[in-house]
């Protein structure tokens, strides 16, 4: 059984339309969601909302109930096999300053250009879905 993350997939609304936040992987690089492992004393959602805090300095209402999930490889000696769910996070506070900004890039992007940058067709197909439903 594969191990269990959680994923914020923040966005905001300009014009009527959705926007997504993606972030750089600390290794690689790649455009991802803000994702961790489930700690015990969260909730899954929880534990989303305090990656996407420390990952990408933002903050909102998040959705408790995934979107969608995708599965992942961790870049670790054992290649671990991680399943992640995705939670909405309807973004209203973007700090300037947060725990990793050192770390990683932020990008806003518009639906068609963060399905051409996200690293993944499942999280592609999350975007997607999302905006459907926003």
């Amino acid at each position: 059984m594969p191990t269990r993350q959680s994923a914020a997939v923040p966005y905001r609304l300009v014009d009527g339309q959705p926007v997504f936040l993606l972030i750089t992987s600390r290794r690689s690089g790649r455009w991802i969601f803000p994702k961790g492992g489930l700690e015990p004393d969260l909730t899954p959602w929880e534990n989303a909302a305090k990656e996407a805090a420390e990952e990408a300095g933002v903050e909102g209402d998040m959705g408790r109930v995934p979107i969608g999930h995708y599965r992942c490889v961790l870049r670790d000696a054992a290649h671990t096999v991680v399943r992640v769910a995705a939670y909405p996070l309807h973004v209203h506070t973007q700090r300037e300053a947060w725990d990793e900004k050192g770390e990683r890039h932020r990008h806003w992007a518009v639906l068609p250009e963060a399905k051409r940058l996200l690293s993944d067709p499942e999280m592609a197909r999350i975007v997607d879905r999302l905006a459907q439903q926003v």
